[in-house]
């Protein structure tokens, strides 16, 4: 049943909340689950308190934590489950409820830390795209932070104003809606007489005439940083930006978005509109979050990085109850959020800083500029409220993540707009290494909320309730499925090389509950996905990466945080690379992984693939020999799902000869340490 989340009057409808008919079917599925897990977990139990040998008690007990840690992981994806909810706005209507002089104003947010890494020609084309929205000019200022304080970036943004003089009023007489340059003059659209003179001033920038237009406000800023005081990364330059931005503008409404994260729809402000401008929830939400959607991606997405599940079947889940989560980029914040609850307003200490502050000067005012950089200082938050009651919270490296989830633990609510044309498109990494990399500072961040003060399955769960506290503690804690996965992906196979059956055999009633539990989640796992705008190819691609990051990025940055923890080890903001290459783009249209480089993360992984490989050949061999196929099926079986898994690697060592194949350097020490292994575990004494 559709309810109109707007009042039941005679005014036009702006948007509705529709609830998923499959939410009692999920529920029913989690409780007959959740007893088969219990029931696992009890029969590993068992069979600890049996064992007769040190070994056999050290291999249950070891099965019974990875079960564990695989209960508690599968039940913090149920939550998404619980109350799915999907919404639509009506843009159309928004013009008979208010006048486009009413528009509130809006600040966009956008951030780079390094021109090696991020184009500046890139960054300049996003805030192009947003500069070119269908809004009016006057209440649209953008902003931009270079913590790489490039003068390349400030040349490409001088640059950019100028050519935006022309773009924009073009944009609007042709109706263009690929509104960033790079994406439309790459495009297929019909080239006109006109665009090819634009490419040309885009690529050129000869002509420097101003068309008399009014155009948004364009700031750069670059802020001070000093040795003796924490620049806290992309949360301290949104502060920054945040405090800038009030003393200039002060615009009710806030964009944040990635460097590399481009407009893909003018009409997106009139979405936010129908929710910011309807009073009945005005002042309970906080931010509308829009999925993090790409561009390039092959076919097969073979490195899942769609996050799919991230960017939209877990915003879907959490939109049912208090909102979805902020992602980092696509997200349009009322200013008022960043300065108390809903009931609690938290004033700063500058009045100037106030979201109810009005500007009376122009942004050029002498005062004006002096306050800005006064508040861009560096020394400026030093014995201040920011980064822990007022502006984006600091306290982890996914700053996006961590306030989010404070923010809603104060009160307040978010909405997940997702639009069937993208409102916003990005880039992702092409090199398997890149991707890991990626992970990796995502996966450091958030152990840093997990085992916090403000750890989801503690503070969450008191501040949001049982379910949006589990939903936050799936990310929090998701690098914990390194523990299960990097058991799984070695002991029953070394077990299966020496011929030692760990699992209940074919005739044993157990076995139908381990059959019943791989089945089960695979399937529910696989519909959700191909439900959610998804194929069986890429789920599978989805299923294959989860498995190769736990053995990978979760396993070393779960490491890393635990030396961090004893402070042995320190880390650092990692930034994935923007910047193409012509033979690893060709490679990865063509769905053939990129290694190419020596990384220490390909190392368990191509140990486990080649341990897998041989444990499986081999179980086969003895079954052939008469050896007992009903004990040892399920370790075949595992070991031969993780073959098919990993064939991308086993072609990257042997068959492959191009750049991008695995490093020998690599397959040696993976084949030595896969020998090792197998050596220690068959000089073990059988259970």
């Amino acid at each position: 049943m559709e309810a109109p989340a707007a009042v039941a009057t005679a005014k036009p409808l702006l948007h509705t909340l529709t609830f998923s008919r499959a939410t009692v079917a999920n529920r029913v599925f989690a409780a007959i689950y959740t007893c088969a897990v219990l029931a696992l977990l009890y029969h590993h139990a068992l069979t600890a308190l049996s064992s007769t040998t040190f070994l056999s008690f050290s291999l249950s007990l070891a099965f019974l934590f990875a079960d564990f840690v695989f209960g508690f992981m599968w039940s913090t994806t149920q939550s998404f489950l619980m109350r799915p909810a999907h919404r639509r706005v009506f843009p159309e209507n928004l013009r008979k409820v208010m006048r486009e002089e009413d528009f509130p104003a809006m600040d966009v947010f956008i951030c780079t830390a390094d021109p090696r890494k991020e184009p500046p020609v890139s960054v300049a084309n996003t805030a192009l795209s947003v500069m070119a929205y269908d809004y009016p000019a006057e209440k649209l200022s953008v902003y931009v932070s270079d913590d790489g304080g490039s003068d390349l970036t400030l040349f490409a943004f001088v640059e950019a104003a100028k050519f935006g003089s022309h773009w924009l009023p073009f944009c609007r007489r042709n109706k263009v809606v690929e509104r960033c340059p790079e994406a439309y003059f790459g495009s297929n659209y019909p080239q006109s007489n006109e665009s090819k003179q634009m490419k040309v001033l885009s690529e050129v920038g000869k002509d420097k005439d101003i068309t008399g237009e009014s155009m948004p406000n364009l700031i750069y800023v670059s802020r001070q940083k000093s040795r003796n005081s924490p620049h806290h990364f992309k949360g301290g330059a949104l502060n920054a930006l945040l405090r800038v931005s009030a003393v200039m503008t002060n615009a009710p409404i806030i964009l944040t978005l990635d460097c590399d994260m481009h407009s893909n729809d003018p009409q997106t402000p009139h979405r936010v509109l129908c929710y910011f401008s309807d009073a009945t929830i005005r002042s309970k939400v906080g931010y509308i979050q829009f999925p993090q959607r790409f561009h390039g991606l092959n076919k097969n997405d073979i490195y899942a990085c769609e996050f799919k599940r991230l960017f939209l079947i877990h915003p879907v889940g959490m939109d049912g109850l208090a909102g979805p989560n902020h992602v980092g980029t696509g997200c349009f914040f009322s200013r008022r959020v960043f300065f108390g609850g809903p009931t609690s307003f938290v004033s700063p200490e500058l009045p100037e800083l106030r979201p109810d502050h009005v500007i009376k000067e122009p942004i050029q005012a002498q005062s004006i500029l002096a306050m800005a950089h006064h508040v861009a200082d560096c020394k400026y938050e030093d014995q201040s409220n920011w980064g822990s009651k007022v502006g984006f919270r600091y306290g982890s490296l996914v700053e996006d993540y961590y306030t989010g989830y404070r923010l809603q633990c104060e009160g307040w609510q978010s909405v997940f707009c997702h639009p069937n044309r993208p409102a916003f498109l990005g880039d992702v990494p092409i090199t398997l290494n890149d991707v890991l990399n990626q992970n990796k500072r995502w996966s450091v961040g958030l152990l840093e909320v997990a085992f916090s003060k403000y750890s989801p399955v503690t503070f969450g769960v008191r501040a949001m309730g049982p379910i949006m506290g589990h939903c936050y503690a799936h990310s929090a804690f998701g690098r914990i499925w390194s523990i299960p996965l990097t058991i799984y992906a070695f002991l029953p196979q070394l077990a299966l090389l020496n011929g030692v059956s760990i699992f209940p055999k074919v005739s044993d009633t157990w076995f139908f509950l381990y059959a019943f539990l791989f089945l089960g989640a695979y399937a529910q796992d696989c519909l959700v996905f191909i439900l959610c705008e998804g194929t069986f190819q890429r789920w599978w691609s989805d299923q294959r990466m989860w498995m190769l990051r736990g053995v990978t990025s979760y396993l070393f940055r779960s490491i890393e945080f635990l030396t961090k923890c004893l402070g042995i080890a320190a880390h650092g903001f990692n930034l994935t690379s923007k910047v193409l290459d012509g033979e690893q783009s060709k490679r990865y249209d063509q769905g053939t992984f990129e290694f190419g480089v020596e990384s220490p993360m390909f190392l368990p992984l191509s140990t486990a693939a080649i341990v897998n490989l041989i444990a499986f050949f081999g179980g086969l061999v003895g079954v052939f020999r008469g050896g007992d196929i009903d004990g040892l099926f399920v370790q075949i079986f595992l070991a031969g799902f993780v073959v098919v898994n990993c064939w991308p690697i086993y072609e990257a060592m042997v068959l492959r000869t191009d750049k991008g194949r695995m490093p020998t350097k690599t397959t040696l020490i993976s084949t030595f340490l896969a020998w090792a292994l197998y050596t220690a575990a068959s000089h073990t004494p059988h259970i």
